[in-house]
């Protein structure tokens, strides 16, 4: 095919040749009429020439129609190629609407001086082209491939903490409690992790009696570590949460491994991800498996009621008996799971959430020998927008017997005696946290945190004691922080936080720990 600028080089051949033409029939007349004989030579041969321009005109129009013919096919072939590139719904679409103005612009006003040259159309096309080429090839390097036809989303975080702390705990890179130091042990520590970070995957998957199904998986790699030299940085993977969710457009159905839907809320903590920050400490939570429904209520254009109410495996705290066999716990030996509601009323403010929730816990428990327990909770969460910047948050709790949900710092009952066959008492506990946000700009914002929980030591003193519980009963715990998060991102995420725990034994003084964390880390 040849170029578009080919009519363009014909023309001015024509011209430069009719030019040429009139210049020499000009000549001729302008002969003197005494030399005849020569003035006829001349005029034949001049009409020689004049037959051969004719010729060469008459080849030149044919050709000239042709290049026309050729353009027009062009522009033809230009237009299918738009039309398919307008098909691809997620990567053209935006390109494509943007040629689309201009195209309608010229084709309504095909007889203005400012229409659009082939030329530039083409230029554009190649444009447009070249961007949906990028687009596609950023979704290529994006696309997780899955056996099936659905699609799956990658996420999480690589997250590198490093640590300094002043005091002993449970843990040395996310302490929960406080702990005496002994005498071999220094009292300050530095060291540094990425056991905290989180690896997850999405699946979306079709649609089932009108709901969309997906499913989410999502581990860290803080489930202990291997017997080997330097085992401490070869976090072993840990699963967190796994579920399976059909959403339809006011009811949800749950099922699998999921966070503690009767306590949704947590701080926010960069140095605590592989337990919420203050688990233990007057926050509530667990990775439990779980059915639960969902419906949404629609009040007004906006509020919103949501109510829960499911069924939860009925754990308490305890312990395996083994690395490879599930043994049951007392909550299981009940046989009947554990039983869980929330309600909350929610309405935007100032783009941010107002959320009241209350919610309620019961399960029963059997320790064997004909000891039972009933482990119940009342719980009340809010988020309250203060002013654009502020946000105010936290949970509030009352319960019993709910080690397993994080309550009486992990514990749901104290023996009297020895734990085989010994009275026991399910533990009474009440605590809770408080979170004020504030945004100082859509980068950076302060977070500051308080919380406790305190088990009732009525229910300790003169009944159980550290020696027939296998060690320190911990009767109090409280906890306080203060971070700044910095996003520059909205991949990448820097923190540096202050946390302060002080921890109270039932039969001995208190003990604290302070700890310093930076927190750097990569989301995708």
């Amino acid at each position: 095919m040849k170029s578009p600028g080919t009519s363009t080089y014909r023309g001015a051949t024509l011209a430069v040749v009719a030019i040429l033409f009139l210049h020499a029939v000009g000549a001729a007349q302008q002969r003197p009429t005494a030399a005849a004989d020569s003035g006829d030579a001349a005029i034949r041969a001049l009409q020689d020439q004049v037959r051969q321009l004719q010729a060469t005109l008459e080849d030149m129009r044919a050709e000239n129609a042709e290049s026309r013919a050729e353009m027009h096919q062009l522009r033809q072939d230009l237009q299918a190629t738009r039309a398919l590139l307008e098909k691809p719904a997620s990567a053209g679409s935006d390109v494509v609407a943007q040629t689309e103005p201009a195209d309608a612009k010229s084709d309504s006003s095909a007889g203005l001086q400012n229409k659009p040259t082939l030329d530039d159309r083409v230029q554009k096309l190649e444009e447009s082209t070249s961007l949906i080429g990028s687009k596609i090839d950023e979704q290529y390097q994006t696309k997780v491939e899955t056996a099936s036809k659905y699609r799956a989303r990658l996420h999480g975080i690589v997250l590198m903490n490093a640590f300094r702390n002043v005091g002993g705990s449970d843990n040395l890179d996310f302490p929960e409690y406080a702990l005496p130091l002994s005498r071999f042990v220094s009292r300050a520590s530095v060291g540094a992790t990425l056991r905290q970070s989180q690896i997850g995957l999405e699946i979306f998957g079709p649609a089932v009696a009108g709901a969309k199904t997906s499913a989410d998986i999502q581990f860290d790699f803080a489930g202990g570590f291997p017997e080997t030299g330097n085992g401490v940085n070869f976090g072993i993977a840990r699963l967190q949460t796994a579920n399976l969710r059909l959403d339809w457009e006011h009811t949800s159905v749950v099922a699998g491994q999921d966070s503690l839907f009767l306590s949704p809320l947590s701080p926010t903590s960069f140095a605590s991800l592989a337990t919420p920050a203050f688990a233990f400490a007057g926050n509530l939570w667990g990775w439990t498996p779980q059915l639960r429904v969902e419906h949404r209520f629609s009040i007004s254009d906006q509020q919103t009621i949501t109510m829960q109410a499911g069924i939860l495996d009925n754990l308490d705290w305890e312990f395996n008996g083994g690395s490879f066999e599930r043994t049951p716990q007392a909550g299981e030996m009940s046989g009947q799971p554990g039983y869980g509601f929330r309600t909350a009323w929610s309405r935007p403010i100032r783009q941010h959430p107002l959320n009241f929730a209350a919610a309620g816990y019961y399960g029963r428990q059997n320790w064997a020998w004909s000891r039972y327990a009933d482990a119940w909770a009342g719980m009340a969460d809010w988020q309250i927008p203060i002013v654009a910047r502020l946000q105010l948050s936290g949970e509030f709790y009352r319960g019993r017997g709910i080690g397993g949900l994080g309550g009486g710092i992990g514990t749901s009952v104290v023996y009297g005696g020895s734990a085989a066959y010994s009275p026991l008492r399910a533990l009474n506990t009440a605590g809770g946290w408080s979170q004020l946000k504030f945004q100082l700009t859509p980068k950076i914002e302060f977070n500051g945190v308080v919380s406790e929980d305190d088990a009732f030591t009525g229910d300790i003193r003169g009944f159980a004691t550290d020696q027939n519980n296998g060690g320190l009963i911990l009767g109090r715990n409280r906890g306080a922080l203060g971070n700044v998060v910095f996003r520059p991102r909205s991949d990448l995420v820097m923190s540096a936080e202050l946390k302060r725990l002080r921890t109270f034994p039932v039969y001995s003084n208190s003990i604290s720990i302070n700890q310093v964390n930076l927190a750097l880390g990569i989301l995708f």
